[in-house]
Parts: C-alpha cells; structure tokens; sequence
C-alpha cells in the first residue's frame, strides 16, 4: 500500500474546464483509493481512437470534470436561494465522482462479452457501498442520491437525466479530444440557467437555445463519433474476439492476466458468483491494459479464429460495414457467411465470428424520460419539445434506428 501523502488540498489542470480542486480529505481518500485510480487506465470513449487519434482521454479525467460541473451547479443554485446544505453538496459531489467507477474496459463492450448480468451503473454502487464501509458510513447520503432515493429530487437528476452533468462534460469533454467541433456545447450557460420546480430541474426560458445545441450536439457526437462506423467495426470485433476467448477458456488456459482470466472462466452470471466481494475486487483490477495485451497474444494462439480478429484488430485491418434502416435480408446475410466460410475454410460456426451484426439506435431527446423543462417567468413550464421554436425537437425525438452488418472486405 502507498504511503498517502498529507497534504491533501490538490489541484487538476483540466483542459476542458481549467483547474478543478479536490474539495476535501474525504473526497482525495476516494480518488486515491486503487478502484478510483483505475479509471485513469480506462479510456472514456472505447475505441474511438481509431478513428480519432487523440480520443485517449480517461474515465478518470472525466469523473473529476463531472465532480467540478456538480460543484458549480449547487453553487449556481444556492445563489439563487435555493436550500442545498454543506452536507448536500458533499454528497451530490461525491455521488458523480464514483457514477462511473463500475466501466469496465472499453464500457460496454465488455458488459456484452465476458462480463455478464450485471450493469455498470449496478457495479458502481456495489463500488460505493464497499468505500462506504471503508469511510464509516459517511457516502451514505450519496448512495441515497445516486439511487434516487433521497428527497431532494433535483440532486438525483443532476446525476442522471435528460440534461445532468454527466451529458454535459462527456459531450465537451469528447468533442475536444476528438476535434468534432459541431459537438462543442456552451456547459457554464446551461448551469447558470438551472432552476428548480417542484423538487425537478428546470431551465430558465433565455436559455432555450443553449438546450437545443445541447440536443443537436448530443445527435451529432452520436451518430459522427460514438456510432462511427469504424468505431461499431472495432467495438464489435472486440466484442466478438471476448466471446471467442471465453468459449475457448472452457477447454484451456488463455494467455491473460489473472483479472481476466478469472472472467473468462467463469461461466456464471456476475450476482451469482458464490464470493461476490471477490468477484467484484477481480473486476476492479480490469482495465483497457488486461484485454489489449491479451489481445496482442492472442494473434498468435493456434485457434485461428481467435488469431484472425486478434490481428484484424491490433493492426487496424476493420471490417467493411454496411449500415440501413431495415433489417438484412436472411439470403443476403447467409451469403456472406458461406463466403467467409469457403475463404477461410472454416465451419459456418466459424464463420459466424467474422460475421458481425447488429443494431444501432439514438434519442436525442427521449419524451418519455425525465423531462427538460423550461421555465417561464410567469411560472409556467414547457417541455422542451413544445417550447423550441427554432428546432423541431419533435422530430429528434424520434428514434434513429440502423441495422448493421460487418464482414472481412476480402469476400466483396
């Protein structure tokens, strides 16, 4: 164990949103803690970077931006005379501190492979609940106010809603590392037009426009980033690298590093490991360096399934996608993988994990979730899909839905 040092007023340099200081001991006894720190070695947008080079930035950096962007807020709405005690304030902080403490490596990618029946947002919890019981009961109230179950409603949407301070720093926080500048959102405009009714978030009428960029930016960065074509690609191979490794781990013994062999074996469900708590400090030693340097041994394993999605993904040698709005026609897919067969030589088992398919699908504002209301000075609310007049935020409130389809671009 380090020796922590006892001096523990610190100060980040944040090139998002400047210097973001550690507000207490508290709050430094948890970043410093090994389940914080691993977060420095997840990267916050998967496999981005393959499309955008300097996209490398931490889940780590942006648990601490969302910290500050919490901080602010309560700042902004005690000011206008809203009651939000010391008491509050620490908690909400702490509460988006550790909201993504439970990411696995490349987020979900990992959730949808080898580790199985269990949620990040669930795994972030049984991570708070743990630290907890190190502190003596003192994230109690933030465990109330990331699950909702505190009275003070507000708090919990500034966590998880339609428009909290996660959205807001991931979306300026991705656009700056990817360069995407159509994603860029003006994050101290939407703080200082905060407002609280009726225990909800609201927004104040002059700053609807800084809403709909939001709702734009959210759109944009979705479908130009985050559903990238080459990212789904890379994501998917990877997906499908982890399963194949998982099946062959029935039979023997992987290259990988005790983390994540122990998920490769394992052929439960995570909630019913018999020692959860060991489970758990298992997942906490994962991050993106267990399964990349994995997945560069795995190039030369004798499986040649294995081997070929290892080497695709290491060198960069993608899948050609093919993405529509209606699902592939069966003929057309089972084409595919006969090709990829008879290429290869393989089984139509096989061949089944070059053949990757999926759907993709958005709301940029979703009506059926918790609402962005904005706020007029008569004191009538609007849901924002009324109340824009320069956007028809009906429009993107509909679903976007795309069915893929990605294959070697070898067989045509």
């Amino acid at each position: 164990m380090l020796e922590q040092t006892s001096n523990k007023k610190k100060i980040f340099n944040d090139p998002v949103h400047g210097f973001i200081s550690i507000p207490d001991e508290l709050h430094f006894d948890i970043i410093e803690h090994p389940y914080f720190q691993r977060l420095r070695r997840i990267k916050q947008v998967s496999m981005t970077n393959m499309v955008y080079p300097s996209a490398n930035h931490t889940r780590f950096a942006h648990s601490l931006g969302a910290m500050h962007l919490m901080r602010r807020a309560i700042q902004i709405l005690r000011a206008k005379g809203y009651d939000i005690s010391d008491k509050e304030l620490e908690a909400a902080s702490l509460a988006i501190l550790l909201h993504d403490c439970g990411h696995g490596p490349f987020s979900h990618t990992l959730e949808n492979s080898i580790v199985q029946g269990i949620t990040h947002e669930e795994i972030s919890l049984e991570i708070m609940k743990k630290l907890n019981k190190l502190h003596d009961g003192k994230l109690d109230l933030a465990i109330d106010i990331f699950t909702d179950n505190y009275e003070k409603k507000f708090l919990s949407r500034l966590i998880s809603s339609q428009l909290d301070v996660d959205r807001i720093d991931y979306l300026k926080r991705d656009s700056f590392f990817t360069g995407v500048a159509e994603g860029s959102i003006n994050a101290e405009r939407l703080l200082e037009m905060l407002e609280v009714v009726g225990n909800e978030l609201a927004i104040e009428a002059k700053g609807i426009y800084s809403v709909e960029s939001f709702i734009v930016s959210r759109r944009i960065m979705y479908w130009q980033v985050y559903m990238h074509k080459a990212v789904l690609s890379a994501e998917y191979t990877l997906m499908k690298i982890l399963k194949r490794a998982k099946m062959l781990s029935k039979e023997r013994d992987l290259p990988a590093t005790p983390a994540l062999s122990f998920f490769l074996k394992s052929q439960c469900k995570f909630n019913d490991f018999e020692n959860k708590d060991f489970a758990l400090d298992q997942f906490c030693q994962l991050d993106d360096f267990d399964v990349m340097a994995a997945v560069k041994m795995w190039c030369y394993d004798k499986d040649t399934v294995l081997s070929e999605l290892s080497n695709r993904l290491i060198h960069r040698h993608l899948f050609k996608i093919e993405m529509q709005e209606t699902p592939f026609d069966e003929n057309y897919v089972d084409d595919k993988r006969h090709k990829i067969a008879k290429m290869y030589d393989w089984s139509l088992e096989d061949a089944d994990f070059l053949l990757l398919q999926g759907i993709s699908s958005n709301h940029a504002y979703h009506p059926k979730k918790s609402a962005i209301n904005i706020l007029y000075k008569d004191g009538t609310l609007k849901d924002i899909s009324e109340a824009s007049d320069q956007l028809n935020i009906s429009v993107l409130s509909q679903p976007v839905v795309k069915h893929f389809i990605c294959y070697p671009k070898e067989i045509g």
